[in-house]
């Protein structure tokens, strides 16, 4: 009996802990961005049919030595449209902005990118789509590549978004 209770304690724990990482919480805006000379490596992302929104969690890793150059995008996509984005030639994506509305139910994004002392640009290549409407997404970048782009498009129905990815290597 101690040790089904010791286990019950461990998974209640772990699991508290996972979503204790969102950096958002439902239908509230986000801003993550990596530390210097790092790109993103792992995103995650959970949708909730009740607030027909996602939240979601990004790790990072180290990409770049020495000082890069890196800065914001404008929007990419209007609410309800698809977008394409890729950072420049030979730059990474390093960090996601993003607001929901709840009269569309859905997201505008903004990436940062940045660029350091080797191009990112052989390679490149897109991923299929890494999630079905209303379901998880986790999706980690390929060994020896680095994330440099994101597409993604939207379905008033199901009111949530499918993702898929550009890579590249050094």
């Amino acid at each position: 009996m101690k040790l089904l209770l010791v286990l019950l304690m461990c998974a209640t724990s772990a699991f508290a802990g996972r979503f204790a990482r969102w950096v958002n919480n439902y239908d509230q805006p986000f801003q993550f961005s990596c530390q210097n000379h790092q790109s993103i490596l792992l995103i995650s992302s959970k949708h909730d049919n009740r607030h027909e929104d996602r939240v979601w969690d990004f790790t990072c890793k180290d990409t770049f030595n020495g000082h890069g150059n890196c800065y914001w995008s404008d929007y990419v996509n209007d609410f309800d449209l698809p977008f394409d984005y890729t950072c420049p030639f030979g730059s990474v994506l390093s960090g996601v902005n993003s607001y929901h509305d709840n009269r569309r139910e859905d997201r505008r994004f903004k990436f940062y990118c940045c660029s350091g002392n080797v191009a990112i640009n052989r390679h490149c290549q897109w991923s299929g789509y890494m999630n079905d409407f209303d379901g998880l997404l986790t999706w980690v970048t390929p060994s020896d590549h680095y994330l440099a782009g994101i597409s993604s498009y939207h379905d008033n129905r199901r009111e949530d978004r499918r993702f898929r990815f550009y890579t590249c290597q050094k």
